[in-house]
This record gives C-alpha cells, structure tokens and sequence, in this order.
C-alpha cells in the first residue's frame, strides 16, 4: 500500500499528520477503524468527570481545552489545532479516567475519533503511531510546565503582552477576541484585563476595536513580555 492508493480520508489524515504518513498501513487503519465527526463552533467535545470515548485526531478547525473552578472562573490549559491530537483524551484512555477538563470547539472542527480499545491495540503494537503519541506527551507537558510558571511568576500584564505577540505572528496584526474570551485564557477577570488593554492603548502599542485588537508597536508588547 502507497499513498496513491490510500483512501480520501486516509490521504486526509497523511496531510494533517506528516509523522504517521511515514505509514500508509497506519493512516488506512485510523481511518477505517475510526469515526469522521464534524463539531460546529461552540460545541462541547467533552466535559469535566465525562468518560472519554476515544482519541481525536484534528484535521480542520480549533479546540479549547479549559480546567473550570466553582468560582466560575476558568483557565486554558492548551488548543488542540489541525494536525494535533489532545494530551488529556489519551491520559484518560490510558489511565482508565474520566476527564479532568472540558473542550469546546473554538471554530468549526473537523476530527477522526479513534475508539478507546483501538487507540490501545494502536498505542501497543504501532511504532508509528506509539511515536506520535509520546512526542504529544513531550510537547503538551512542556507546553503546560511553560504555563504553571507564567501563572506563578509573570504579572498579568507580561502574560497578556505575550499572548497578544503568540496570536499576531506571521505578519498577523489584529487578533479577533473578546477581552472576556482573553481572560479566560489567562486564568483572570474580565475587568482586570480590559483595564490592562486600555493602558496599552492609552501608551501606543495596540488599538481596541469591537471584539478585535489590532497590535500597533509589537516591539514595546515583546519587551514587557520578557520583563
């Protein structure tokens, strides 16, 4: 089997995971054994204490995986973006456990889910696939490790300045957000973050629209972030 002969949703998966198309075998397995879902925005993948009912490769779209406290508050652990697979979906089928955190879907999403005593036949007896999983381990573990110590020893006004410098990259100046929806990524209120925004409006360095942040002096935002 070569990747002429694989099928739509096979080639699908090779193009969005470059690391298992090193294995035709594996892509037509995925696809044959898993289940093509499509997610419109908004929608809830999956809750806190929900059992986990399989393994989602993400070929289009955005999701948000966020821990929420009774408080009503809630923080973003990490996205899971086309071409990427979710940490917790795995620890959970692994483990045995429920979810500790919920997802919802940041756009439209499209996903192959994998049933759970699939992704462990897979995770066993797939070097291919076994690979993928644990450099989603490596990259997710130190990605969360990067954000306990943003939370422990960053103000609020270094963390805000670096994510609106991670969201405007690649020549990208305005970011499409509510400051409510950015709050919740920091793990802070609302208010807190929409005063922060208005002093750096007030210094020059970004420009407030509806919904929409426009990045005007990235040099002052990258200098903050870095203390």
């Amino acid at each position: 089997m070569d990747a002429t002969t694989l099928s739509p949703l096979a080639q699908r998966l090779g193009a969005a995971f470059p690391e298992l198309a090193r294995s035709a075998a594996t892509l037509e397995r995925i696809a044959s054994r898993g289940a093509y879902r499509q997610v419109p925005a908004g929608g809830v993948m999956f809750n806190e204490h929900s059992p986990c009912n399989g393994f989602p490769l993400v070929l289009a779209g955005s999701v948000r995986v966020v821990q929420r406290f009774p408080n009503g508050r809630e923080i973003q652990l990490y996205r899971v973006k086309s071409g990427e697979s979710c940490l917790l979906s795995g620890s959970c089928l692994l483990g045995n456990s429920d979810y500790a955190a919920s997802g919802v879907a940041e756009t439209a999403v499209e996903l192959v889910v994998i049933p759970p005593a699939e992704f462990r036949a897979l995770v066993a007896g797939d070097e291919v696939f076994r690979e993928h999983v644990f450099s989603l381990y490596g990259e997710r573990l130190a990605a969360l490790m990067q954000l306990v110590e943003a939370i422990s020893w960053q103000k609020l006004d270094q963390r805000l300045a670096a994510l609106l410098i991670g969201r405007t990259r690649d020549g990208a100046t305005t970011l499409q957000a509510t400051h409510q929806a950015l709050a919740d990524e920091l793990g802070s209120v609302r208010e807190i973050v929409s005063r922060l925004l208005r002093s750096f409006e007030d210094r020059g360095w970004v420009e407030l629209g509806r919904e929409r942040i426009t990045v005007r002096d990235a040099a002052s935002l990258a200098a903050l972030a870095k203390g």
